[in-house]
């Protein structure tokens, strides 16, 4: 029942649940690409940098080919199977951290109230299917296992979190090593097991260096890559941070201390507890130490987006504050009182905020688990019934956000140019922000472009198709509404 209700909450102040948004315009192509390899003769040359870092997209191309079930119900069932990942990691931590369970209850809430994570690019918690959320929550439950003393387990499951999502499972694979460590590390034999792994760890980072794996990797980026993502300041915190941004970040660091100790001191602490949470600041050391790489531009430093780790530590800091409001000893008011009251209040600021993000800011519904209805949805659905897996199209470059989706997502064909997310895929590799930049300066005012311009794009990058609202002389294809289909090339 807690997993129904920190779902829908949770759902609810994310303006609710939906397919093929954000991150998904990269992730449902890489799968589409994974169940037929015709799909995307020239755009898989952006998609494979970043899918071949993971397994997800084989994962479900082949879920999907064994159970039958669409990409829209097999994100559904990963959206499900995150949220009830995800009380389960906050009920593991919370029942070796608090002695009322209504703490929990109390931090759940507090959790359904999703919000960014300042000038870092990342939220909360996600309203669709995001591999992020899913490792964040199998990472939730490795902590909340190495909590119970399953030290071991712990850092298996971390280490299986970076199949699904290579940055965020690393977070918790460095947490949960250095609180091994720190628990290890009084013992003889701990402290020899301790420097052998580093030794081991050590060597094999200079092996893999001087392999030249991380060649491209450990590059500085130069003007002509970052002009490609430019926009997304939130990666350079020197350039960008303000005092007030720091000190929002440093902030859970202090909590987090501040509280340890005094749980130390009213004897409530145990060893587990005492190495997670000092290993867990070695995530704050990572990203000080990651800021002058960062500030350089060296690719790797830069494509980690350290700053994520805020994420982690913003949650544990939030777990030790409902410890200190119902738990602690210097509030007046009964502990068994505090939690019921405090976790009304959050369940009450939630619901609240919930419908009115939902309802009023946005009117959607709770749960969309299939492309909602529209021209554009429409149209993208004649496109992919209706033309060659290699056709290649020009539309607006940043119809992602302003038409209501990918059309790689929706049409299963090559684009020339989505604007916004081919930009955050082009962080990871400088041929693919080569490609971007040109391609925006090539197509210029997309709601000024001319027949003639027009054919000087689809004759320098063999374009079969012009998808726009203007009303050009050119082969109409398919119109739906305001939206016309021209045919660019004679072969399509």
């Amino acid at each position: 029942m807690l997993t129904v209700v920190f779902g829908v909450l949770v759902t609810a102040n994310g303006a609710g649940y939906r397919y093929g948004v954000s991150d998904q315009a990269f992730y449902i192509p890489a799968i589409d690409l994974a169940q037929d390899p015709s799909l995307f003769p020239r755009d898989r040359v952006l998609l494979t940098p970043q899918a071949r870092l993971t397994v997800l997209d084989e994962a479900l191309a082949w879920l999907g080919s064994v159970s039958g079930l669409s990409l829209e119900w097999l994100f559904f069932l990963g959206y499900l199977l995150t949220a009830a990942l995800f009380v389960t990691g906050v009920a593991l931590i919370g029942r070796r951290l608090y002695r009322s369970q209504w703490s929990t209850v109390a931090l759940l809430m507090a959790l359904t109230l999703r919000h960014r994570i300042a000038r870092t690019g990342v939220n909360t918690y996600e309203s669709a299917f995001h591999p992020r959320v899913l490792t964040f929550a199998i990472g939730l439950v490795a902590v909340g296992l190495y909590l119970h003393g399953r030290r071991g387990l712990s850092v298996i499951l971390a280490l299986l979190a970076c199949v699904v999502h290579p940055t965020t499972g690393a977070w918790f694979v460095v947490w949960l090593t250095m609180a091994a460590a720190i628990e290890a590390w009084p013992s003889r034999v701990g402290r020899r097991v301790v420097g052998g792994a580093v030794a081991l760890g050590v060597v094999a980072a200079v092996a893999v260096i001087a392999s030249g794996a991380l060649a491209e990797r450990l590059a500085v980026i130069d003007a002509p890559w970052l002009a490609a993502f430019e926009s997304r300041d939130y990666l350079f915190p020197l350039d960008d941070w303000k005092v007030g941004t720091w000190l929002t970040h440093l902030l859970p660091a202090l909590v987090i201390l501040a509280v340890l100790h005094w749980r130390r001191r009213l004897g409530l602490t145990t060893p587990h507890e005492h190495a997670a949470v000092l290993g867990s600041l070695a995530l704050v050391l990572g990203f000080l130490a990651s800021v002058p790489l960062i500030d350089a531009r060296i690719a790797l430093a830069v494509q980690l987006q350290t700053s994520r780790v805020f994420w982690q530590l913003e949650l544990l800091a939030t777990a030790y504050v409902v410890w200190a409001i119902v738990e602690s000893p210097w509030v007046p008011v009964a502990a068994a009182r505090r939690g019921p009251i405090l976790a009304a209040l959050l369940a009450a600021t939630s619901v609240a905020r919930g419908y009115y993000i939902v309802r009023v800011e946005h009117d959607n519904r709770l749960v969309t688990v299939h492309l909602p209805a529209s021209d554009w949805q429409r149209m993208g659905a004649w496109i992919a019934s209706n033309t060659a897996p290699q056709a290649h199209l020009l539309a607006d470059p940043e119809h992602v956000w302003s038409a209501g989706g990918s059309l790689r997502v929706i049409a299963r064909r090559d684009v020339l140019l989505e604007g916004v997310k081919d930009a955050a895929i082009a962080i990871y590799s400088r041929d693919s922000a080569l490609r971007v930049a040109e391609r925006r300066h090539a197509i210029g005012d997309f709601n000024a472009l001319t027949e003639a311009r027009a054919a000087t794009l689809a004759d320098t990058y063999a374009l079969d198709y012009l998808l726009t609202e203007q009303s050009l002389q050119l082969p109409l294809v398919h119109a739906e509404g305001r939206l016309k289909l021209y045919r660019l090339s004679p072969r399509s």
